[in-house]
């Protein structure tokens, strides 16, 4: 793309949120983006959780056949 990498692509992005919501809302999209993240891996991990849990469930049931 144009023979842009990762780095200028992540440079442009970044002046363009400063340039449309400002310095003040890009520490509040920041803090959402965190929240966010944090809330994708409990998720996440809930989710491994529930398949170990279904795995093993399988598994004795195999075994006490």
């Amino acid at each position: 793309m144009f023979g842009l990498g990762l780095p200028e692509i992540a440079i442009i992005v970044l002046v363009l949120v400063v340039f449309f919501f400002g310095g003040e809302k890009l520490s509040e999209l920041a803090r959402g983006l965190g929240r966010f993240t944090g809330e994708f891996k409990k998720g996440k991990e809930e989710i491994e959780r529930e398949i170990k849990k279904a795995e093993e469930e399988l598994k004795f049931d195999k075994k006490s056949k």
